[in-house]
């Protein structure tokens, strides 16, 4: 399967994650991490979500339950780009580091402990002022981050850009501006990923999953190639399986009828 799945469950700002990291419920982090890697994510996604003391030790706790009970490599996610760097040796296997932008110094922070490695990062376009909604000024964003990289040494192939999409409820041109963004980058360089917390252009508004799912086939058709999203939805990865087919990039229906028969996505399988 081509499509880089970001499973997003493991974070502290979901209500049922925050619960069960103050607890230290240890169970629950096991076992959502075992059905997140299950269900075929690529990544599993660990963000601590709390005050700044307390990050370095949650995290480690997090880490240590997820690798407990699967191999799938880790996406470290924190605002601070020191506390990523921190964890890496942490994990057992080469993963992904979520993210970098142009805000502050957290390109100078993350790219020299990448570079000449196979760890992948996100890249968010935005910077000291904040998240643009022109395509131009995000894509301006992306060539600076880009220059980082290349001062670095960081493979293009390494960096996921997130052209962060914004709530539909809020900005009817959302999805449009995220498109015209995406072709930019992707004209520009290739070989780099597109991602997308895509559950943000829900926000607010009712029956999420509609828009969600709709979100992912668009934006998939135009150049997106990896999720920030809830590999445990099967409606979610039906589309995502779907569509990959339908853009001719599933030779023979394989992945498809795969997941399928995996249980992935579909009718549930009878006990």
């Amino acid at each position: 399967m081509s499509f880089i799945i970001i499973a997003e469950k493991i974070n502290g700002s979901v209500p049922r994650t925050k619960e069960a990291i103050e607890a230290r419920d240890a169970d629950y982090i096991r076992q959502i991490a075992k059905a997140q890697a299950d269900a075929g994510a690529t990544y599993i996604d660990v963000n601590a979500g709390v005050e700044p003391s307390e990050e370095h030790e949650v995290m480690e706790w997090l880490i240590d339950l997820v690798q407990e009970v699967t191999d799938t490599p880790l996406c470290i996610d924190s605002a601070d780009p020191q506390v990523m760097v921190d964890m890496m040796p942490k994990a057992n296997a080469v993963g992904c580091l979520n993210s970098v932008n142009m805000e502050g110094n957290k390109c100078d922070v993350v790219f020299p402990a990448i570079a000449g490695t196979e760890w992948y990062v996100v890249a968010l376009t935005c910077d000291e002022e904040g998240i643009p909604t022109d395509p131009q000024k995000k894509f301006e964003i992306a060539q600076k981050i880009i220059a980082k990289a290349d001062e670095y040494g960081v493979d293009h192939e390494k960096i996921l850009f997130d052209p962060l999409v914004t709530t539909l409820g809020t900005n009817q041109e959302s999805f449009v501006q995220f498109t015209e963004a995406t072709k930019l980058i992707k004209e520009a360089w290739p070989e780099v990923h597109i991602t997308s917390g895509l559950s943000n252009i829900s926000f607010g508004l009712p029956s999420r999953k509609t828009i969600n799912m709709q979100f992912l086939a668009l934006a998939m058709y135009d150049g997106m190639d990896s999720a920030i999203m809830d590999p445990t939805s099967r409606d979610m990865m039906g589309a995502m399986f779907a569509t990959q087919a339908l853009m001719n990039k599933d030779p023979y229906c394989k992945d498809y009828t795969m997941g399928f028969r995996n249980g992935l996505f579909g009718n549930k399988p009878q006990a």
